[in-house]
């Protein structure tokens, strides 16, 4: 049954993924301390269990460790849902079946990965990513369409971003190509984990870390990729009714010079103590402003942050110390298509009080409107009675339309796994 498990949760790649090279499947040991909840091998599927079960029976080289190589031609099968409450997904982790692992050494480049089940990894306590915070983290989605097809929104585009933040952290990383075949074996392995049409997604982490032994502060002498997944819902409670937001005028998120454009761990801990304390006073999150004037706009803990006046949008310029959000970049371009007037410049916090919708953006919000926004005090409303603005709404149906596949994909941003 172990065996046939593997089997279940990779299903789909063996007909998708990259054909002009086999896939490489670890088998696990059935003492393997895992989850106890996996996906069942399918009907269509038990002719692989079979050729699975002649391989172990017929050769001799067969171990309970062994790579075996796929050919990339099988039945196309769905697995059954996970036995979940689709209806309430909050944002928090629900474990599912497999995870990705590829592993280098300095110097070297990253080779073959495999699918792990998920679980623990180990990590010596000396590990880069432990006592120097070498790592980099990625977040993107796959939705279920209602064809049953799944779509990746802009891997690649995650994939560029964490090579970028790689060469700044001073970690190789893996090409885009080997990025790509890794999410998608990931997902088509959790692939009953994927929620069903506008229900939610499944929420993929791909981190890179130093994952060696150093005592000195130098980089790590090993490097680990991993990707794991989650189904997920909205990320604010409130869903996709406004979020309070309060600026924070003492702490900062990042400075010029340092990390802040990158996606690198060590930028999200330090957020955690305003964050803290703004939800205790009732407030979904912060905005931060820029180190040096303390009066520009940056980001929230975790979004990019947008102000509509009128016809024209405007957004923080990338100047260093604000992260690329790909949403962002998404909303800008889909934004532009729209008619409206796009611009990326510095936006000081006096005009939080002009304009007429403010809203943020990301993977994990999409894109979440602003209800009020308080500052030094003084609150600043946008919309009535808990309305969505009209701008903010429009952004959103577009923007999610385009991410499920209900609308036709006129910028190329999706991937089509199945």
């Amino acid at each position: 049954m172990e065996t046939g498990a593997v089997f279940a949760g990779i299903q789909s790649t063996l007909t998708h993924l990259l054909r002009s090279s086999p896939i490489a499947i670890k088998l696990f040991h059935p003492s393997f301390n895992g989850r106890t909840q996996y996906c069942p091998l399918p009907l269509k599927l038990q002719k692989q269990s079979r050729l699975l079960a002649s391989y172990r029976n017929d050769s001799s080289d067969y171990n309970e460790g062994t790579i075996l190589r796929v050919d990339s031609h099988a039945s196309n099968a769905t697995p059954e849902l996970a036995d979940i409450d689709w209806d309430n997904l909050g944002f928090s982790l629900l474990p599912t079946d497999y995870m990705y692992i590829m592993k280098c050494s300095q110097g070297e480049s990253f080779s073959k990965g495999e699918l792990l089940r998920f679980g623990n990894i180990e990590l010596n306590p000396s590990s880069g990513i432990l006592n120097y915070g070498q790592g980099l983290l990625e977040g993107l989605k796959a939705y279920r369409k209602g064809d049953g097809k799944i779509l990746l929104f802009q891997p690649k585009e995650n994939a560029l971003r964490l090579k970028i933040g790689a060469e700044r952290m001073c970690m190789p990383s893996p090409t885009v190509e080997q990025f790509m075949e890794a999410v998608k074996l990931t997902v088509l392995a959790n692939e009953r984990w994927i929620p069903p049409p506008g229900k939610g997604s499944l929420y993929i982490r791909p981190l890179l870390m130093g994952s060696g032994p150093v005592l000195g502060l130098a980089p790590a002498p090993e490097f680990t990729f991993l990707i794991y997944a989650s189904p997920v819902g909205n990320y604010f409670k409130e869903g996709l009714a406004p979020i309070n937001l309060i600026v924070e005028t003492e702490m900062h998120r990042a400075t010029p010079g340092g990390s802040g454009n990158v996606k690198t761990i060590g930028n999200y801990a330090p957020v955690l103590k305003a964050q803290s304390v703004a939800k205790a006073k009732g407030y979904s999150d912060v905005l931060y402003l820029d180190s040096v004037h303390n009066k520009y706009l940056e980001e929230v803990s975790s979004c990019n942050i947008f102000i509509v006046k009128g016809n024209t949008i405007a957004t923080p310029a990338l100047k260093g110390t604000i992260l690329p959000g790909i949403t962002r970049k998404s909303i800008i371009d889909v934004a532009s298509s729209l008619g409206f007037q796009v611009e990326e410049r510095s936006v000081s916090v006096e005009e939080l009080f002009e304009a007429d919708e403010v809203f943020c953006t990301g993977t994990a919000v999409v894109v979440s409107p602003v209800g009020s926004i308080t500052y030094l005090g003084k609150r600043i409303a946008y919309g009535s009675n808990g309305s969505v603005g009209i701008v903010s709404r429009q952004l959103y149906s577009a923007l999610t339309s385009l991410q499920m596949g209900v609308t036709e994909d006129k910028m190329g941003w999706i991937v089509e796994l199945n």
